[in-house]
């Protein structure tokens, strides 16, 4: 099986940004309807967030806002959940990154869009203060 879904399918939508987490959905996860939970999926959204926007920041990083959030299609249990990211702007302490919430349905090789949003991370100091970005 591989892991490269839709690389055979040129008109298929593409995810944006760079792949930087990837979890198998379980049980434990799941509402009342048997979905994953929503909350669910947008910490796992933040915590990806967080790697890029610290690795950017060369430190400590803080979300300070989700600017738009979108639930497009339900998770369900066994789904490969992939979350790309890309920041989308840079400001003196803060970026914006925009997210994008795949599954691999069924740990299959077909890909589909589940979720996308808009976050913004600050870049902090020890004290928990907003400091300047460096430069890139």
């Amino acid at each position: 099986m591989s892991l490269k879904p839709d690389v055979d399918q040129p008109d298929a939508e593409q995810p944006s940004g760079d792949l930087t987490l990837r979890t198998l959905t379980m049980p434990r996860d799941v509402n009342n309807n048997g979905d994953i939970f929503g909350g669910w999926v947008l910490s796992q959204m933040d915590m990806a967030a967080g790697i890029v926007a610290a690795a950017r920041a060369h430190g400590r990083v803080a979300t300070v806002a989700i600017d738009a959030m979108q639930f497009i299609r339900p998770v369900r249990v066994g789904d490969v959940l992939c979350i790309y990211v890309k920041i989308a702007r840079v400001g003196r302490t803060s970026m914006g990154l925009e997210i994008e919430a795949w599954v691999l349905r069924n740990r299959q090789s077909q890909r589909e869009k589940v979720t996308e949003g808009l976050f913004t991370f600050v870049a902090i100091d020890e004290a928990g203060k907003p400091r300047p970005l460096p430069d890139e």
